[in-house]
């Protein structure tokens, strides 16, 4: 027969930190996600240019980031640059790894979304007197933008719940912390449970605010 206790009083005493830790999640996603963006333009550039010392870099970005496993990509960071003498904090770990595997994977969405605007809109930019940084950030990137916006939603989304791997470096994220308190009061399924709803609603207030955003820039 099925027994199971349950005590929600010591998860609910350390929902603040829990809390907090959601928020250390944020940031460091947020953060990963932004760099990741500014790289992944540059690395679709690189790809889009087809020769070239940029283009190998960039496809040897985007082939191994799309073709090896995240964790396998903070390992490397962690304990394969430690190897070498370089020695990464747990934050530093997690902010490299997913960072490397965003850029990755959002410099194909780019270049697709690039290689979806006719290369006429280029030249009519240019015989009207615009220099290719005008055109590029008056013409092209607000189009791509409206392209892979809806993938880069979904790509934050997997950066804030693959950051849950910072576990396995020593990061203290919310996963990091629902383990540390878990394994502290014996509450297993009390604090996952917790946790669980935790990035839901993270997740479901993500997805809300990207719908939010579309409609504001992109109504027309």
């Amino acid at each position: 027969m099925f027994e199971y206790n349950f005590h929600w009083r010591p998860v609910f005493k350390s929902l603040p930190d829990l809390l907090e830790a959601a928020l250390t999640t944020l940031q460091v996603a947020s953060l990963a996600m932004t760099v990741g963006v500014m790289l992944g333009f540059i690395l679709a550039v690189g790809r889009m240019r087809e020769t070239g010392v940029l283009y190998w870099f960039a496809t040897t970005w985007v082939e191994l980031a799309r073709n090896t496993p995240a964790l396998f990509q903070l390992f490397f960071f962690g304990f394969g640059l430690g190897a070498l003498g370089f020695h990464l904090s747990p934050y530093l770990i997690v902010l490299a790894g997913l960072t490397f595997n965003t850029a990755g994977y959002l410099a194909e969405n780019f270049r697709g979304g690039f290689e979806a605007i006719p290369s006429t809109q280029l030249r009519a930019a240019r015989s009207l007197g615009m220099n290719p940084w005008q055109a590029y950030t008056r013409i092209l990137i607000p189009q791509v933008m409206r392209i892979v916006y809806y993938p880069m939603t979904n790509q934050f989304v997997w950066v804030v719940l693959m950051s849950s791997l910072g576990m396995l470096v020593g990061y203290r994220e919310l996963t990091g912390e629902t383990q540390f308190f878990a394994s502290k009061t014996y509450r297993i399924f009390e604090y996952f449970a917790v946790t669980a709803v935790i990035y839901y609603v993270m997740v479901k207030g993500i997805l809300v605010l990207s719908k939010f955003f579309a409609s504001r820039f992109f109504r027309y």
